[in-house]
């Protein structure tokens, strides 16, 4: 009788801790809302939107000199929709959305590198008003331009705000392979600036 219910009392924790952690690991908990910049400064300039969804975390502690060094892993659902253009010349204006995966390591002063890999990739550009012949009919192209598929690859730093709507900064190099570009790809760098936020603050 005593074995029975002892197992049922680690049963019964075991059911409130699992019910505590689904509480507190919510949608809203686990995942982070970006807003930014994104463009190579020169000639091409536009904004990107995107999603980030915690998938897992562990935290790491080792023993220093001056102390303990406390290291945060996550890794992150990641999707991101934007749009360039170069304003000048209206010649390179695109619109584009991935989907991958983020490792992101943030330190006891919430200080933030990451990696995030983005194999799902797509790329549509807009050309100018463009018209095709044939024969001798002239007819003007509706939406003229093409789609590409195009994978991505950034590295970023950044820096966390415990307990606040907005919480983070980044700054990402952003590497995109475009392909089938003609004969091959075409590689496109650009720089992202923005800020994470979340609706419901962490403690």
């Amino acid at each position: 009788m005593n074995k029975c219910i002892f197992v049922f009392l680690l049963l019964l924790t075991l059911c409130i801790n699992a019910q505590e952690q689904r509480t507190t690991l919510s949608f809203l908990d686990r995942t982070e809302f970006k807003i930014g910049y994104s463009g190579n400064v020169i000639w091409n300039n536009g904004l990107t939107f995107g999603a980030e969804y915690l998938w897992k975390e562990k935290v790491k502690i080792k023993d220093r000199k001056r102390g303990k060094r406390t290291n945060t892993h996550q890794f992150l659902f990641n999707s991101t929709l934007g749009f360039t253009t170069n304003f000048s010349s209206k010649t390179d204006t695109g619109l584009f959305t991935n989907f991958g995966l983020t490792w992101r390591r943030t330190n006891k002063k919430g200080k933030q590198f990451s990696i995030a890999f983005n194999p799902l990739g797509y790329y549509r550009s807009f050309l100018p008003e463009t018209y095709e012949v044939k024969g001798n009919d002239v007819k003007k192209v509706f939406l003229p331009g093409r789609g590409y598929y195009a994978p991505s690859l950034s590295i970023g730093l950044g820096r966390l705000r415990k307990g606040k709507t907005l919480t983070g900064r980044y700054f990402n190099i952003n590497f995109m392979l475009r392909t089938p570009y003609n004969t091959g790809t075409v590689p496109s760098v650009s720089l992202q600036y923005g800020f994470r936020f979340n609706f419901k603050k962490k403690k």
